[in-house]
């Protein structure tokens, strides 16, 4: 009589091994997916942001044409105040483009896809004076004429990149831009624009 072999028991390990493996699969796509997700959105929102920065400059490129036109028609005017332009005369030390008062004469003016520009423009000074009056502080630049096709004066660098500051000074404007976007992004651009006197 032939005896047949009775089959061992298996164990069944495969099946909770490749149940591990799967959760693992499971977990790390889900990862990989919200990682892509994330990164899209981030350069997405990059984008737009820059984009709104390139809207915005329009401000800076329209207040820089006022103040640039007045300085040539009627320097002795940006003493004043101009409510129309958006040009105020003084700019407290303190202030911030997140102040409501810094925005109080504000030009509006029609930006790209359907939004507002807003620009205002300060003369970096405390009073509304003259620059050289004694009860005025304004912040003021030497004008820098370098020639470097002259022989350098007794006392002045030999340094063929260095400046050659004139006795006029230059007087500091800031503009400011701001654009509100769709999606709720706001962009705040500022410009320093320096005029002689």
């Amino acid at each position: 009589m032939k005896q047949h072999a009775v089959p061992s028991r298996q164990a069944g390990i495969a099946l909770p091994v490749m149940l591990i493996m799967l959760l693992v699969m499971l977990v790390t796509s889900i990862y990989l997916l919200r990682s892509t997700n994330s990164t899209t959105l981030a350069v997405s929102n990059m984008a737009y942001d820059a984009s709104l920065s390139r809207a915005a400059d329009l401000g800076l490129h329209t207040g820089f044409q006022w103040l640039k036109a007045k300085a040539l028609d009627d320097k002795a005017a940006l003493i004043d105040d101009d409510d129309a332009a958006g040009y105020t005369a003084i700019m407290n030390p303190g202030a911030s483009p997140r102040d409501a008062t810094f925005w109080q004469n504000k030009v509006v003016i029609p930006g790209p896809g359907g939004t507002s520009v807003e620009y205002v423009i300060h003369r970096m000074c405390t009073q509304r004076l003259r620059y050289d009056d004694g009860d005025n502080q304004c912040v003021q630049t030497a004008e820098v004429s370098a020639d470097l096709g002259n022989p350098v004066p007794v006392g002045q660098s030999l340094a063929s990149d260095a400046p050659s500051f004139a006795g006029s000074p230059q007087l500091h404007y800031v503009i400011t831009a701001r654009i509100a976007g769709a999606r709720g992004g706001n962009v705040v651009n500022q410009m320093v624009v320096m005029l002689g006197v």
